[in-house]
């Protein structure tokens, strides 16, 4: 039996994850989080699909080990390419899942009302077909159009500045989604929400964007409840951090997608089994 004090645990590829992890810690206080970016493979979309699956199954394992009572894909790329994975690993230890895809894909699915949904995503996640499956199972009859973006995810994750260059690279990948008349868009990264002012402003107001944050946390509390896994106490529940690459570097750019302090963090190494 699994216990309810247990924390739920939290990957992404880097830091966008983190956009997920703060409307979970707003929606649901009371829980205690374990956050892991895996920043020494940063970026996931453009990596070899099967080396990316070893290693998220190295990193659920990981997370596992350390007793948690849920499992949080707070990444596309990872969702995309390795959901099976994550659900077969946790699965073993009758823990659950919670992926980042289908909640968008539910609510984009809801709330468009000329059919015609955007995916701005990785490359892998676009190659992936994931959106375009979730979407489908909706049984809307909806017109996909995906865009992959591999430039976007790599600048957020650096903080890079805001230039007339960066607006060029937005408007060159909200180019096709315009020219389809989209009237919702999935940021099929977490990393997005941080750029949504500039993509809102380049696709229009009436275009209304998806992001993974807030299905991802009414998820999260639905399969909580309907387990009975949801913790039951007034006071904050505690968070904590770790990183596969350079502590710094991650703590340098996480507080701003957490928007909240960011405390110790620690690093981890494994590698994957040759």
């Amino acid at each position: 039996m699994i216990d309810a004090t247990r924390p739920v645990a939290m990957f992404d590829s880097g830091v966008g994850g983190l956009t997920v992890l703060h409307e979970c810690l707003v929606a649901l206080p009371q829980e205690d989080y374990v956050y892991l970016g895996d920043t020494a493979w940063f970026p996931y979309g453009p990596r070899d699909p099967e080396e990316l699956r070893a290693r998220i199954r190295l990193i659920t394992e990981k997370l596992l080990e350390r007793g948690v009572k849920l499992v949080v894909i707070a990444c596309n790329t990872a969702t995309a390419i390795g959901e099976d994975v994550v659900r077969e690993v946790a699965a073993a230890h009758g823990v659950g899942v919670v992926p980042v895809v289908e909640p968008q894909a539910e609510i984009a699915a809801a709330i468009t009302e000329n059919a015609r949904v955007g995916v701005l995503a990785t490359t892998n996640t676009v190659e992936s077909g994931a959106y375009r499956r979730a979407l489908e199972a909706e049984g809307r009859g909806l017109d996909v159009i995906e865009v992959a973006a591999p430039r976007l995810a790599p600048f957020i994750q650096d903080g890079s500045l805001f230039d007339e260059e960066t607006m060029e690279m937005a408007r060159g990948y909200c180019a096709p989604l315009r020219e389809a008349g989209v009237d919702t868009l999935i940021l099929g990264c977490t990393h997005y929400p941080l750029v949504a002012p500039m993509l809102q402003r380049i696709l229009g107001r009436n275009v209304r964007l998806v992001s993974g944050g807030h299905a991802v946390a009414a998820a999260v509390q639905r399969t909580l409840e309907a387990s009975g896994l949801a913790q039951d106490r007034d006071e904050e529940g505690a968070y904590e951090f770790f990183c596969t690459g350079p502590v710094p570097a991650f703590g340098e750019v996480a507080t701003r997608f957490l928007q909240m302090p960011l405390g110790e963090v620690r690093q981890v190494e494994f590698t994957v089994p040759a």
